[in-house]
């Protein structure tokens, strides 16, 4: 009897040694005649396990992690094969706390499917939405996705079905759907993780917006930074064209849709919709002023629906098991589930998909396990490096787009970063303006100038230099760069940089810098 092995072809478990892990257990199994099938699966999204591997057995799957090539040979004396006991087994993955807790909706199947297996993903709920989809009307689908109360998974929390009703009432003989797949935040992970563990999943969403809007043509753009999501994706698309889910008929409906990957040379400000479109168009990433929206004029003057990865990837499930359904989850305007990523100094790093609701101490403090170091959390950052830091004061936040923005924060793409009592929020504030100088398309005044002034305004405040007339200053700054700026880059600076000020002043009225050099 063939036993199936699963071991991750995810990013982070390679990084971890996976690709080493997988070799072993081949030889191993072919010194000794074992008749097994290694299937490289995506990741479950609990990092500090990685790489976990896991077995087929009579009772269910059975893991292990983190596993190393110098562990391949013990796991097979403790008849790992058959769920041996090893001191690196987890047991039942499903039953792990981490995973056990979650709400997987949109990740339901990553980590458990061969992520280039169409009969794996259909044996899995998959193809169940687009099919549901195929047989409704376009405006019909539209007011679906409006019912669920999906918003935007991308940052600014646009709701999903105004953004396609808008494309779908656009006269035009031409449209599009461009995926936003440029993951650039620190600490975020999911777009990746769901791209090479259940590709399908974001093809059937992306599909489904098609049959909604009247577009035929989809563009998926990612960074070049993402050679293995690339890679998973282009055969997950040649498997989709194959089996009839894209093309001229998708699944024998008469209508036609098909997807291309392109892919951007990493500039952060492609992340912005208007930045990608031009990039996507094979200008400069530069940002487009608004009006006209790309719901109306966007990718080559046409009406196009630009959404990110986890906004499509959610769509197949509130049409596989209804609107009312996914919209039963979360609190206030959040529907549905948001995917966490929790990285940074953190003891439990990984993914972590759960309704909107959880407090912040909650994420950090149980689900994450404090910090790695043991030392006590000093500031979260929600939101990439444009997020405000949040201080151990504000823990009782719930994971809502509205609650952050009351208290001047925001969810952004859902990654948390942790930091121990160790860092020196000037220096993060400092970061953020660099950040912002170095990533600027340069259109806007106050995002191109304002970053570089307020790197070197910051500069003279840990110098000891006037502080508090240059605290006032970069306070001033940070309003003319929210309110001014063309985009979310500049707009956004204001935050971990307002938010380092206002939470931890102690850090910027220590000796100067210079003095503790010397």
């Amino acid at each position: 009897m063939t036993v199936t092995v699963y071991v991750p072809g995810d990013s982070g478990a390679l990084a971890l040694g996976a690709d080493e892990v997988a070799r072993g257990i081949a030889e191993q199994a072919a010194a000794i005649g074992a008749d097994i099938r290694i299937v490289r699966n995506g990741s479950r999204g609990l990092y500090w396990l990685e790489p976990m591997v896991e077995v087929a057995t009579g009772g269910g799957r059975a893991a292990y992690g983190p596993v190393s090539a110098g562990d391949v040979a013990s796991l097979f004396e403790a008849g790992f094969l058959s769920g041996g006991a090893h001191p690196l087994s987890l047991g039942d993955p499903e039953e792990i706390p981490f995973l056990k807790n979650q709400t997987r909706l949109t990740f339901a199947r990553c980590g458990i499917v061969d992520p280039l297996s169409l009969e794996d993903y259909e044996a899995h709920d998959g193809l169940k939405g687009l099919r549901n989809a195929i047989a409704m009307t376009p405006s019909d689908i539209v007011q679906t996705v409006t019912d669920s109360g999906l918003r935007g998974r991308g940052g600014a929390g646009f709701p999903t079905g105004i953004k396609w009703k808008t494309v779908l009432d656009a006269a035009g003989p031409q449209k599009y759907i461009v995926c936003n797949a440029d993951e650039g935040d620190s600490g975020t992970f999911a777009d990746r993780m769901l791209m090479e563990g259940d590709p399908f999943v974001l093809i059937e969403g992306m599909a489904i917006a098609g049959l909604a809007t009247g577009a035929t043509k989809g563009y998926l753009y990612t960074r070049s930074e993402y050679p293995d999501a690339i890679r998973t994706m282009n055969a997950a698309l040649a498997v989709a064209r194959e089996k009839g889910v894209l093309g001229t008929s998708v699944l024998g409906s008469g209508k036609a849709f098909d997807i291309e990957v392109r892919v951007g040379a990493g500039a952060y400000v492609c992340g912005e919709e208007t930045s990608l479109l031009n990039s996507l168009e094979g200008k400069r990433g530069v940002v487009r002023a608004k009006p006209p929206l790309p719901a109306h004029h966007g990718f080559l003057g046409k009406p196009t629906v630009v959404n990110n990865v986890i906004s499509l990837a959610s769509v197949p499930v509130i049409f596989d098991r209804g609107s009312e359904f996914y919209r039963d989850f979360g609190m206030g305007r959040s529907r549905g589930t948001i995917p966490i990523q929790i990285a940074g100094n953190v003891k439990h790093g990984g993914l972590y998909e759960t309704a909107f609701g959880l407090t912040l101490g909650e994420l950090v403090d149980e689900i994450g396990g404090g910090t790695a170091t043991g030392r006590p959390v000093k500031a979260v950052q929600v939101g990439g490096p444009l997020g405000a830091y949040f201080p151990r004061e504000l823990f009782d936040t719930p994971f809502d787009y509205e609650a952050f923005a009351a208290r001047d924060g925001l969810i952004g793409h859902a990654g948390i970063v942790v930091f121990d009592d160790t860092v020196d929020m000037a220096k993060q504030a400092h970061f953020a303006f660099e950040f912002c100088a170095i990533e600027s398309c340069g259109k806007c005044t106050p995002c191109r100038i304002g970053a570089v002034r307020g790197a070197e305004t910051v500069d003279k405040i840990m110098q000891g230099i006037d502080r508090e007339k240059n605290i006032a200053l970069v306070a001033d700054l940070c309003n003319t760069m929210k309110f001014g700026s063309l985009c979310a880059l500049g707009g956004f600076t204001p935050y971990p940089v307002m938010s380092a000020l206002n939470h931890f002043p102690d850090d910027f009225r220590k000796k100067t810098y210079l003095q503790a050099a010397e």
